[in-house]
């Protein structure tokens, strides 16, 4: 039986869960086939694939800080609500993307709106969230 190794392609099904049960991400009945060392998903979550067969069933623990960044209270801003267009639609909780002194793309999670002024969280969604990474390995291909 082929086993994980760089290089291999593996097809599988994911769920990355978060400790309260929401399914942050992942795949239904389809499955997802990726080279593994390619990139296409987080190296940390690449590098427990190794070792895997095809019918593996994981499930693996991840600690606040392993993946996505720790929180950082700086990146939670509060701003004028002059700052934001009049017609934007400001509700708690909602991502929108804002533009930053660079020029790139930020996304921004609206963490309160008051009369004159609105909180905004520009951290990883998943920052200081531990997670579970489940996989269920279908099929691993050699490397080519």
């Amino acid at each position: 039986m082929t086993t994980v190794t760089k290089g291999a392609t593996v097809e599988m099904h994911y769920r990355l869960i978060l400790d309260n049960g929401f399914v942050v991400d992942g795949t239904d009945e389809e499955t997802i086939r990726l080279e593994v060392g390619a990139g296409e998903i987080l190296p940390g979550l690449e590098d427990l694939l190794v070792g895997l067969e095809p019918g593996d069933h994981r499930e693996f623990a991840i600690e606040a800080g392993a993946m996505f960044p720790l929180r950082d209270n700086a990146a939670v801003q509060t701003m004028p609500r002059s700052q934001f267009p009049a017609d934007m639609p400001l509700q708690k909780d909602y991502i929108y993307e804002f533009t930053s002194p660079s020029g790139d793309a930020v996304p921004g999670r609206i963490e309160e709106v008051g009369d004159e002024s609105v909180t905004v969280d520009f951290n990883h969604p998943l920052a200081g969230q531990s997670f579970t990474f489940e996989v269920d390995v279908v099929s691993v291909s050699e490397p080519q």
